[in-house]
């Protein structure tokens, strides 16, 4: 990467953080998605072990965990089509600040549960919390394009992922030192008020730019506007075509953040601190890859980095399938100290921190086209559609790695399964995009990413 890029890439992130068009809804998402992954890491932990370490729910306490994702996720499968209605029938930024007015009562509701000690009151909050972020994806993701240039939206989507993966590192980590720390509810409860106050005080500041389809009818049923949105999607190869290869970067992410923890206790035999130094390899793994991909793109979504980072996911998934085949854990339980130390420690962390560094090539430039590509009056609508798919393949994929480790298959083999896999989406990514990926190659005027080919669904 020429030095030049570099300076402009760095000097457009500058500008974004600093330009009220972006930085607010930047805060408020980083803010809201801290509160979603801190309250759902405190809830587990109080599930597994109590506050302050008083004692769980025992047996079934690992049925809780796992319900208490898919009470997080569902919403988006019912509700994104009514936020994607939302946001093209009304001005987004008026949206989006009352969706986090809205969130500031679910935070009381959460300081209810934790000073009750209450899990079925923590799972309605989670539910409802899932419920936010499910009508407020279409605000954000709508709100990119709108507010940056076509040439600024693959520095936008960086920015806004790196933050996203960093919410999800420290909302872990926070979360759980939370609960397992504290003797009382206080710390957690102010943690969760503060960034729900903080986020909509943010989304307040967002510009307004008055609605996309001011005339548009909100559908009662939202099963009903959902299924119309993947159907009305289906048409325009394109955006069809990167609803799924925005969707693959998800279950790639989601996948191998759930095996993370079985691959350091069952295969590497580390402690819960080389759980931490796991994730937060990958969180800089997916900033950098995510900085370098809106570096590599001038004037528009660089294209020709999607089939580059699948295949570097791919091979990352393989190599961590092959050390985790060949490694053995080691008795007593290492640190990240003693990992680091070693040669296949580092061995694995390079191939995490490559795996992630990938997902940040492939996701940014993927995403940028199909937030570029989406008519302005059906913007909110097609993302939408996408996180209802995104949705999908998580839970499925989730289902199936389940089902696997049900069976007796190892981290080792998932890890392989998941590369060979991406391999074959690959075919998928070169036959919807090809011509588009070539365009870009071939250096075509930028003018050319948004007038030529102008999709329209139907």
């Amino acid at each position: 990467m020429a030095d030049g890029a570099g300076d402009t890439g760095g000097l457009m992130f500058k500008s974004l953080m600093a330009s009220r068009r972006f930085a607010p809804l930047f805060w408020c998402q980083f803010c809201s998605a801290l509160n979603d992954n801190f309250l759902k890491n405190a809830l587990v932990m109080l599930i597994l072990f109590g506050l302050g370490g008083a004692g769980g729910y025992g047996e079934g306490s690992a049925t809780l965990v796992t319900l208490a994702g898919i009470v997080f996720i569902a919403p988006f499968f019912i509700l994104s089509a009514l936020g994607g209605e939302m946001a093209d029938r009304y001005d987004k930024a008026f949206v989006a600040s009352r969706i986090k007015l809205a969130e500031i009562p679910v935070a009381g509701l959460a300081a209810i549960g934790f000073y009750l000690h209450s899990v079925p009151v923590l799972f309605v909050t989670l539910g409802l919390f899932g419920i936010i972020a499910a009508l407020f994806g279409p605000v954000k993701y709508g709100l990119l394009p709108e507010k940056l240039q076509t040439a600024e939206l693959p520095a936008g989507n960086a920015l806004v992922e790196g933050a996203t993966f960093l919410a999800i590192l420290i909302g872990t980590i926070g979360g759980g030192i939370a609960v397992a720390e504290a003797k009382s509810p206080e710390l957690v409860v102010v943690i969760i008020l503060v960034l729900a106050l903080g986020s909509w005080l943010f989304a307040r500041s967002i510009p307004r730019a008055g609605p996309a389809a001011p005339e548009l009818f909100l559908t009662p049923n939202p099963w009903t506007s959902t299924i119309a949105l993947l159907r009305e999607l289906r048409p325009d190869a394109r955006l069809w075509g990167g609803a799924h290869i925005v969707s693959w970067f998800w279950v790639v992410g989601s996948v191998a953040l759930s095996l993370l923890p079985a691959l350091v206790r069952d295969v590497i035999g580390g402690t819960e601190g080389v759980v931490t130094l796991c994730l937060t390899v990958f969180v800089i793994g997916i900033a950098a890859g995510s900085a370098l991909a809106a570096r590599q793109s001038h004037g528009t979504p660089n294209l020709s980095l999607v089939p580059q980072g699948a295949t570097m996911i791919g091979l990352s998934a393989l190599v961590l399938g092959g050390l985790a085949m060949l490694t053995y854990p080691t008795t007593p339980a290492i640190g990240p100290w003693e990992l680091i130390g070693t040669v296949r420690g580092l061995a694995l962390l390079a191939a995490l921190l490559t795996l992630a560094t990938a997902g940040g090539l492939y996701i940014v430039p993927s995403f940028a086209s199909v937030q570029a590509w989406s008519p302005p009056d059906r913007r909110a609508r097609v993302i939408a559609a996408v996180n209802v798919m995104n949705a999908a393949y998580m839970v499925v994929g989730g289902a199936v790695v389940a089902g696997l480790q049900a069976a007796g298959l190892g981290v080792g083999v998932l890890f392989a399964a998941l590369g060979g896999l991406t391999f074959a989406f690959m075919a998928y990514v070169l036959r919807g995009w090809l011509a588009d990926i070539e365009r870009v190659r071939a250096s075509e005027p930028a003018s050319a990413f948004t007038a030529a080919k102008q999709p329209s669904l139907h």
